[in-house]
């Protein structure tokens, strides 16, 4: 049974403020490929990554022309869903494209 304590009625108890640092952030990036069309690649990060046409474009010519490019930026569960997702809907389609994280550099 808790104790009842008797406080003075002008006593005022502060809380201190307890701040927690945001999570490690990484960046999910596609892979080029020389097999998987560039369509499915822009169906891709509309569709996973919520991009509109013209920026899945862009990100799809960069991950063509430089060999990669960065789909966004998230915490490490939510990164590694996003990957898992690609990795089965490119499977289940017969393309190799390659979808990982790295840590977010500051």
């Amino acid at each position: 049974m808790p104790t009842k304590v008797n406080l003075p009625p002008d006593l005022v108890v502060e809380k201190e403020a307890v701040r927690t640092a945001p999570p490690p952030m990484y960046r999910v990036l596609l892979l080029n490929d020389d097999y998987t069309p560039m369509d499915y690649v822009v169906h891709v990060l509309q569709k996973f990554f919520a991009k509109g046409e013209e920026d899945a474009m862009r990100i799809m010519l960069q991950v063509h022309h430089e060999g990669k490019g960065v789909c966004g930026v998230y915490p490490h569960d939510i990164a590694a869903s996003r990957i898992a997702q690609v990795s089965q809907h490119a499977r289940a389609r017969q393309h190799p494209l390659q979808c990982v994280m790295e840590p977010e550099s500051d």
